[in-house]
């Protein structure tokens, strides 16, 4: 007698792929790929960035048909293997993973395209280029996976790249600058891990949909609070949040300066990402009982920056202290939690990623010309370029979140969500921050740009290669776009933290039949 085939409907997806649905797992794959072709040719010096570019390129457009089909469908969710959540690894993409995800392709795009003059022959063939992308493929798969242990692995990802890239020259201060940097990130992992452990012993799964369901169910006698801490604690150090910071300005100025504007622009960005992804839709009762905590980090993290920018003569560094101060307002955004809090938080953090990208780049730029990062020596710039110059004080305005630029409209929506619940302190310490940072930076244009190069400083290379001035003039041209016409993106933002408050939706796209 023939056995009767076995039902396998309630462990594997039966039915086919639909084809757009393969976005969600092709930016992390693509990546891979083509890092692993460029890793076979690292001798291949010239060929290097003839291949790598179009392949940013290509990962920009992969993110963009992700973004543009949720942002059409819903979240969307592929598991490997076809076997269903929470036994299969989901990846799933929402609008706050398909925006981060888009962000970050364009300021790996830029990046490669500045490394043509950035990068020498030596950094080429010592793996510029692979790590680029093998970086690209850790930050695209933190965006848009579903199972926490997995954003763990690709956490490690990003890091074995990061690490590859700092040292990528082997100087001195690079390898002070990278035992600082792997050391406070070993802590900040090892607590990740610790969280995860402990997360995975109460709940016995991984996936994010299926964690928020068991939660929801059982938060009474669940000691929820502590893995709160222990998340909040350990992606407060990956986005270098205060008081764990110290490790930033100590490491971000020691490689090239593509590198420093890829870290400044990506990893600082992959900690808030997941603080909101894990607090909002696993944690969100604890997120509220640790918003006090939360904000009041938030608050002293932009203030310290803003002041450590104000007191620094190295551009490069005061440029790390900005990265910090903006954290601290996506915390601030975090710890409100609500519609226009978060909101404002996502839309500022995209602001970030592309305006500090902008600002290494230009710093660069800067640097080339005057033949020195430090203020004291520099001067001159606006007559040696006045395009780049007018290029830098756009990028000025948007860092200092001055009108028309992109940086003023989610500086606005963060301080009116703390004016609605009474955070009149919260609100104080985003504009004190504010304006502690157009000095900052109003005084780097009046010494480096405005005041005229005098005799004895050091002369530079008074060439600006079409390479270094194409992605700044993109960039600044962005800021200004966002903050002229900010509704579209506002939109955007305020929907996919709607989606983060409410995640039944990302929910439902892991499991399809859950009410």
């Amino acid at each position: 007698m023939a056995a009767s085939p076995a039902d396998l409907s309630a462990a594997l997806v039966l039915s086919p792929v639909p084809p757009a649905d393969w976005f969600v797992v092709l930016p992390p794959a693509w990546c891979l790929l083509a890092g692993s072709v460029l890793l076979m040719l690292r001798k291949k010096r010239r060929l290097q960035p003839l291949l790598a570019i179009p392949a940013l390129a290509l990962l920009v457009l992969f993110d963009a048909l992700l973004f543009a089909h949720v942002l059409e469908n819903g979240p969307v969710t592929m598991v490997m293997g076809r076997w269903l959540p929470p036994f299969g690894i989901a990846f799933t993409a929402d609008l706050t993973g398909a925006l981060f995800a888009l962000a970050g392709g364009l300021v790996a795009l830029a990046g490669g395209i500045y490394a043509l003059t950035d990068i020498d022959g030596e950094g080429r063939r010592y793996g510029f280029y692979p790590f680029l992308l093998l970086l690209m493929a850790g930050v695209s798969g933190a965006f848009l996976t579903g199972d926490i242990f997995n954003l763990y692995v690709w956490f490690e990802v990003l890091l074995i790249a990061s690490f590859g890239l700092l040292v990528l020259g082997s100087e001195r201060r690079q390898i002070d600058g990278a035992i600082k940097y792997a050391f406070l990130n070993l802590v900040a992992t090892t607590l990740f891990l610790i969280a995860t452990g402990y997360l995975y012993g109460i709940f016995g799964t991984l996936n994010m949909a299926d964690i928020a369901l068991k939660a929801a169910a059982a938060r009474e006698w669940l000691p929820l609070m502590t893995l709160a801490a222990l998340y909040v604690l350990a992606f407060g150090m990956k986005a270098a949040a205060f008081p764990v910071n110290f490790w930033l300005p100590a490491s971000y100025h020691t490689p090239r300066i593509v590198v420093s504007a890829l870290f400044a622009a990506l990893l600082t960005k992959v900690g808030i990402y997941a603080m909101m992804r894990v607090m909002m839709t696993l944690f969100p009762l604890e997120r509220e009982e640790l918003s006090l905590l939360i904000a009041a980090a938030g608050a002293a993290t932009m203030i310290l920056g803003a002041l450590g920018a104000l007191a620094q003569s190295d551009l490069r560094r005061l440029l790390g202290y900005a990265v910090i101060s903006g954290i601290g307002v996506m915390l601030a955004g975090v710890s409100l939690g609500s519609p226009g809090g978060l909101g404002g938080a996502i839309f500022y953090a995209l602001h970030s990623m592309i305006v500090m990208t902008g600002l290494y780049l230009a710093a660069g730029v800067a640097g080339r010309l005057a033949g020195t990062f430090d203020l004291n020596g520099a001067g001159g710039l606006h007559q040696r370029s006045a395009l780049f110059s007018g290029l830098s004080l756009m990028l000025f305005f948007a860092v200092s979140s001055l009108p028309p630029f992109s940086g003023f409209w989610p500086k606005v929506m963060v301080v009116k969500a703390a004016l609605d619940i009474g955070a009149w302190w919260l609100a104080a310490a985003i504009l004190l921050a504010g304006f502690l940072t157009t000095i900052a930076f109003g005084r780097v244009y009046l010494l480096a740009y405005w005041r005229p190069a005098g005799a004895g400083r050091p002369a530079g290379d008074g060439r600006i290669p079409a390479s270094a001035m194409l992605p700044i003039a993109a960039f600044a041209a962005l800021a200004l776009l966002f903050g002229l016409l900010p509704e579209p993106l506002l939109a955007v933002a305020q929907s996919a933290a709607r989606g983060l408050i409410d995640p039944a939706a990302y929910i439902r796209s892991v499991f399809p039949g859950v009410t």
